[in-house]
């Protein structure tokens, strides 16, 4: 039996790291309720891979509402959860990286990381953390295989200047334990073998009874 103790794991990574596959495989073998990125319906999205200078605030806004919401329903509630990107990407990646390349203007940012500042001081850690680390062709061939529409503009150049911050954030994330998984290296949406390594991983991290 695994232990009936509330467990809160969050998976980060950039865009086609596999975040949404690991959420749900993880869910489905110890019995946690995923909780997945607002995508499909979000309605600002495709808008802002189109002009991202126009709608990058619109976006980052509704991102860290949902982001928020999410989160705080989670430390409050009773289940175990496996959380589909967390807030601190939002502002720590996206946002920066918006701000850094020209698209979102710094009275907006300014703006942006002050509220956010305020929303996270409500929030809780999660337990885990587990940061999908990839390389950018791994990304895109995972970009290509999903076929969203609105993702396959996304610039090389857009997702190395993503790569780099993820890389900046974990190296200085101390908010709680993390484990980075080199998500080009193994393949745990099609071999057993590297999801159960992960796992097993995850399970001794938390601490999780046999």
């Amino acid at each position: 039996m695994h232990r009936t103790k509330k467990v809160f794991v969050a998976v980060a990574g950039n865009i086609g790291s596999g975040k949404s596959s690991l959420t749900k495989l993880l869910c489905d073998r110890f019995g946690w309720k995923p909780f997945f990125e607002s995508v499909e319906d979000n309605p600002y999205l495709s808008d802002f891979y189109a002009d991202m200078e126009r709608w990058s605030f619109h976006l980052q806004v509704y991102f860290l509402s949902n982001r928020f919401r999410c989160h705080k329903s989670i430390t409050e509630g009773e289940e175990s959860v496996v959380l589909d990107r967390v807030i601190y990407e939002d502002a720590e990646i996206f946002a920066r990286n918006l701000y850094e390349i020209g698209k979102m203007s710094e009275r907006d940012y300014k703006n942006y990381v002050a509220l956010y500042g305020v929303m996270t001081q409500y929030l809780e850690a999660p337990d885990l953390l587990i940061y999908l680390r990839a390389s950018v062709d791994t990304l895109l061939k995972q970009i290509s295989l999903r076929g969203r529409d609105y993702e396959q503009s996304i610039a090389r150049e857009y997702l190395e200047q993503l790569n780099r911050h993820y890389e900046s954030w974990i190296g200085r994330y101390n908010l709680g334990p993390a484990l980075v998984i080199e998500a080009g290296k193994v393949d745990f949406v099609n071999k057993t073998e590297d999801f159960d390594r992960i796992a097993e991983i995850v399970g001794n991290r938390l601490r999780l009874g046999s």
